[in-house]
């Protein structure tokens, strides 16, 4: 069955009905890059709402540790995510399990940075291009999705419930990683687009 990971959420209500309609995970976004960060206080309602067993993930972009650290010990999100530069040994300094997203809009090229990831608990190919952030609703060609990697790979990058079932079929990844996707502007979802999205993800499943 493919996991599903709504991102970018910035209000409890949101994050409530993705988990009420099966959400995997929600990704709670801090880099300042994003139109989707939220505050602390934020992090904090959206996390206690959340019911057992669906995990709380935590995203950077090239941010200090002592925001990564600041994070830590205010939210205690269930998994870290960076989304820029920062190094396997850097990312993996807090001592958490962490996801390392790849930007994928170089296409082919882009894939040998799969293997700088060593510690990573999981490897998240989004369509965006090198630098930028994620949730721009690019994608890139499903078809790259390697097959010889040890590590769950995520698909992120232009999903929508009109394209995952298609996404699952042809890259088969561990789990799928939805943000604009799902929204009615930047942060805010649309509860009948994140209906048919984990729909159509379940029935492709």
């Amino acid at each position: 069955m493919t996991r599903i990971k709504c991102c970018g959420m910035t209000r409890v209500e949101d994050a409530q009905l993705a988990a009420s309609l099966g959400a995997d995970a929600i990704g709670l976004v801090f880099t300042a890059r994003s139109k989707r960060r939220v505050t602390l206080a934020q992090a904090r309602a959206i996390a206690d709402a959340m019911p057992p067993f669906v995990s709380i993930v935590a995203l950077f972009m090239d941010d200090d540790a002592e925001l990564v650290q600041e994070v830590i010990e205010a939210v205690q999100p269930d998994l870290l995510q960076f989304h820029g530069q920062e190094p396997d040994n850097w990312c993996a300094q807090f001592g958490r399990r962490f996801l390392k997203a790849i930007a994928m809009g170089e296409g082919k090229a882009a894939l040998h940075k799969l293997q700088r990831y060593p510690s990573a608990s999981g490897l998240l190919l989004d369509g965006h291009g090198l630098g930028e952030a994620g949730g721009s609703g690019k994608r890139f060609d499903w078809s790259l999705m390697p097959r010889d990697i040890a590590q769950p790979l995520i698909l992120a990058g232009g999903l929508t419930a009109q394209n995952v079932a298609e996404a699952i079929r042809v890259a088969r990844p561990w789990a799928v990683d939805v943000a604009s996707g799902v929204e009615s502007s930047p942060g805010i979802k649309d509860p009948h687009k994140l209906a048919d999205f984990i729909q159509a993800v379940r029935q492709a499943g």
